[in-house]
């Protein structure tokens, strides 16, 4: 599959070469460009270095505009639009843009885990990006579940959490732009979504275990709200410890891949008023397993509309 290169940081596959940007997480993606047409071969190993470093980076994707995106995307699996937050117009695209309310992704989450089925990847390229400051931020949910002590490890191996988009949008900011508090409630949570995964799951490729959780979980299921709350920030933490993260400083067309299934990310809002565009592109997932076996389960959806059903048939008979 790979080679390590004794000379260098770098891990070398037949078509490009991954330099290690953190310790933990992280590999940058040298000599590629992407495309909807790279060979199988090549799209196997980007697989590979994904499950490998968690999150990808590519600088300088120029070549890559939305309908491009959009088909690169479609060689992971089945591409699907965000369940609440429309997407510009005749594309699946999700899109943050600063200067709207609901554009600024500064909380650590893993993407979309309030529906059962959350996403496998996401691929997010720089459309616009300030002149400083917009970074964003990714933690290896799997080594910080490998660094828990044995006891922990039980506890949390035990544990299943309710996850949901209806969340306390403005539990840790100490600002909260009217603006953008109005967007959370008319846009986000314009529809319900309420799931629950196992605090620990099982990766479908690499067999790791990883913590399940940020800021869309609501509660442990079958605690009070204050032990919920004492529980998730223990484990949470210990997710975002910083040798658990790389930090990644946008240029012009730059993309990230990242593997969610075990990664949280953070987008840090220290930018002020300036311009930041990006946009991304969402790979349908499968439900989580947990250590035991059990799958996650929907708690409540809205009323599926008949393209969901289609959609949910044709996954269902695949």
């Amino acid at each position: 599959m790979s080679t390590p290169n004794p000379s260098s940081l770098d891990t070398t596959f037949n078509a490009f070469r991954v330099r290690r940007v953190a310790g933990n997480i992280g590999g940058e993606v040298l000599d590629l460009k992407l495309s909807s047409t790279l060979p199988e071969a090549t799209q196997e190993e980007i697989n590979a270095a994904l499950v490998k470093h968690k999150v990808l980076f590519f600088r300088g994707q120029s070549q890559l505009d939305d309908a491009e995106h959009q088909a690169f995307g479609a060689r992971f699996g089945k591409t699907v639009a965000h369940p609440t937050v429309p997407s510009p117009q005749g594309t699946k695209l999700f899109e943050l843009d600063a200067s709207k309310g609901g554009g600024r992704a500064d909380s650590w989450h893993t993407d979309v885990t309030f529906v059962d089925a959350f996403p496998k990847i996401s691929i997010l390229r720089g459309v616009t990006i300030p002149a400083y400051g917009g970074d964003t931020v990714w933690a290896n949910t799997a080594i910080a579940y490998e660094r828990l002590p044995e006891n922990l490890k039980r506890l949390a191996d035990s544990l299943w959490a309710v996850h949901s988009n209806d969340y306390d949008y403005g539990a840790d900011r100490v600002v909260v732009e009217e603006e953008r508090l109005r967007h959370h409630r008319n846009v986000f949570v314009s529809a319900v979504y309420e799931a629950e995964h196992p605090v620990v799951h099982v990766h479908p490729v690499s067999g790791e275990r990883g913590l399940l959780l940020g800021h869309f979980v609501k509660k442990i299921v079958g605690l009070s709200s204050s032990e919920s709350a004492r529980i998730f920030e223990l484990l949470q933490n210990r997710v975002t410890r910083l040798e658990n993260t790389v930090r990644w400083n946008w240029k012009q067309d730059d993309v990230a891949i990242w593997d969610n299934r075990a990664t949280q990310h953070f987008a840090i809002n220290d930018y002020g008023k300036q311009p930041r565009l990006v946009r991304r592109v969402t790979v349908h997932g499968e439900t989580a397993v947990s250590v035991d076996g059990q799958r996650s389960r929907t708690r409540s959806r809205p009323e599926a509309t008949n393209d969901e059903r289609i959609d949910e048939l044709i996954t269902a008979t695949a």
